[in-house]
């Protein structure tokens, strides 16, 4: 079953909101849209402060843009919680954002973990990552593009 197909569409599928609205949700959702970005990676403390299950392989849900609109809907194809420091180079130029070692993807996401934005959704203005942090790599597919 598709967003096109549902009986409710894609209004009843669950969004996938990437980063927070502005240019790096509008780099990630173009790289969903072109097919480079294909995983991604949430801090499952992000999961337990807000009580909501983690992903899980078959789940839909729409990717919306910075306006909110949905652009896209897509599919989970596997979803594993491992430190930090195991994060490894596949899943690092999988997240299609122009990583080419570990290193580089690790430092990205530290600033994005560190940020003023990330730390009040926690709740921890002081709040840091370590290599024993638990991290959400969730790996997934495109399904459909709403609009050309």
């Amino acid at each position: 079953m598709d967003g096109r197909h549902s009986p409710d569409g894609v209004d009843a599928l669950p969004r996938a909101e990437f980063a927070f609205p502005g240019p790096l949700r509008d780099r990630l959702v173009a790289a969903i849209l072109d097919g480079t970005k294909t995983s991604t990676s949430a801090l499952a403390a992000g999961y337990e402060i807000d009580n909501e299950p983690l992903p899980h392989e078959g789940q839909r849900s729409v990717v919306v843009d910075s306006s909110g609109q949905p652009v896209a809907v897509i599919e989970v194809t596997g979803v594993v919680v491992v430190p930090l420091g195991d994060v490894d180079l596949h899943h690092a130029l999988d997240e299609g954002e122009g990583f080419t070692t570990v290193h580089e993807w690790r430092t990205g996401h530290e600033a994005f973990w560190h940020s003023d934005e990330v730390r009040a959704e926690l709740g921890d203005p002081g709040f840091t990552v370590a290599d024993d942090t638990p991290v959400v790599l969730e790996r997934f597919r495109l399904v459909e593009r709403l609009h050309d």
